[in-house]
């Protein structure tokens, strides 16, 4: 058998594939010459219904998960699992070992790191020292204005607003989930997809300017080069412990540090603008988390090179036997 027979052998799981990050790491699994098999709790899933080997997969929130997660791999035959729901990284953080010892790769964060990326709150209090607009929880106390009020724990914009006039303070403040209060930062808005070993080596940051944004996903970008990103992003991996495919968010002024407003333990829903200025990001990955060495000369990428993403229809004509039959068939 030949490199490339083996590769072909090479079977990966891939969770989330009703949203956008999973529907580009299955198509970035089968780019590597490996076999995507595309999960999802939701059996319309976009991702379930695009030609690969396809699964319905148990909510994060339902009990027992990550033991199903691990039986449905394993029934599959998939020598690894790439996780793109950060909610599936909280029921998953610590248990690698289980997938390890059943012969399935898995490359999951620490509790630590899962928390404070996805609790606001826990992020603000993690990464004093690095830069990052002033946080405070439940209203706006001394912080200065222009604010965002947005909720503790939330995902793809929703209950964000900007306030300027603090007398919008008291209605939001009802109206927003457990609100934190955040300063309205200055400059320009960015967002870098980043691959970090697991000895916290930064193999890879690829910054791009948040150009168009529909449902907290960037729709469209242009990949940038400034080195106070790779700064920003060494900090936030000490701080935080960031290991794998992650995405940081911040903000840029033509002078002073990059400041950060949020991490993201997974890949992006936007990966696919930094694929096509040429970091092989998903690539890399999978190379990492199968065990071998990380390719510099393919994490690289060219700044300037602007994306814009379109989105396809896909007319489903029924269930086939791998979504009806549910999870861990």
């Amino acid at each position: 058998m030949n490199e490339t027979e083996a590769e072909m052998t090479v079977r990966v799981l891939v969770t989330g594939g009703g949203g956008p990050a999973g529907v580009v790491v299955a198509r970035e699994v089968a780019r590597a010459g490996m076999v995507p098999v595309v999960g999802d709790a939701d059996p319309q899933g976009a991702g379930l219904h695009l030609g690969y080997e396809s699964v319905v997969l148990p909510s994060a929130r339902e009990a027992g998960f990550a033991h199903r997660l691990l039986e449905t791999a394993v029934r599959r035959e998939c020598a690894a699992v790439v996780v793109t729901v950060g909610e599936e990284l909280e029921r998953l953080a610590g248990r690698e070992r289980e997938f390890t010892d059943k012969g399935v790769a898995a490359w999951f964060p620490a509790a630590r790191t899962v928390t404070a990326c996805l609790d606001k709150w826990a992020f603000a209090q993690a990464i004093q020292g690095v830069p990052a607009p002033g946080t405070a929880l439940g209203g706006p106390g001394a912080l200065p204005g222009p604010w965002i009020v947005k909720p503790r724990r939330g995902r793809g914009s929703r209950d964000v607003h900007a306030v300027h006039d603090p007398a919008d303070f008291p209605t939001l403040l009802r109206r927003v989930p457990e609100p934190i209060v955040q300063t309205l930062l200055p400059g320009r808005e960015f967002t870098a997809d980043c691959l970090i070993g697991r000895d916290g080596t930064v193999h890879a940051v690829v910054p791009r300017w948040r150009t168009q944004v529909r449902g907290g996903i960037a729709t469209r970008g242009t990949t940038f080069a400034d080195p106070r990103v790779p700064d920003l992003v060494g900090r936030l991996t000490g701080a935080l412990g960031l290991t794998g495919l992650v995405n940081v968010q911040g903000f840029l002024e033509e002078d002073g540090p990059a400041r950060v407003v949020e991490v993201n333990p997974r890949c992006s829903g936007g990966l696919p603008i930094s694929l096509a200025a040429g970091a092989d990001l998903v690539g890399q990955y999978l190379r990492l988390l199968l065990g071998g060495e990380a390719d510099g000369a393919a994490l690289r990428h060219e700044p300037g090179v602007t994306t814009v993403r379109s989105f396809t229809e896909h007319r489903v004509h029924g269930f086939g036997p791998d979504v009806r039959t549910g999870a861990g068939s």
